[in-house]
């Protein structure tokens, strides 16, 4: 069964988790975490949707629209010179 959360686009499926640990390592805003069976998602809400866990991960336990969110805001930022990022969410990108 598959999670998803409001403020973004990340579902994980713990069933499909073998622990190998790449979306700890990969992951820029430490969403998920190792732990002893599988990887705990420890903070989902930080998910900024780049899809580096997605693109990692062997079993395809995780979804994640890559391309939109603040991983997208941020691009788009750097692109026009902004100083800024606006990606809507509630905490900065």
């Amino acid at each position: 069964m598959f999670n998803s959360y409001a403020s973004n686009t990340l579902k994980y499926d713990p069933e499909l988790c073998i622990n190998c640990g790449m979306c700890s390592t990969v992951c820029p805003h430490r969403v998920f975490s190792p732990d002893e069976k599988i990887a705990q998602l420890t903070n989902p809400k930080a998910c900024m949707e780049c899809g580096a866990c997605q693109l990692n991960c062997p079993t395809k336990a995780i979804k994640v629209d890559s391309g939109v969110g603040c991983a997208s805001a941020m691009m788009l930022a750097a692109i026009k010179g902004q100083k800024e990022a606006t990606c809507g969410c509630d905490s900065p990108c």
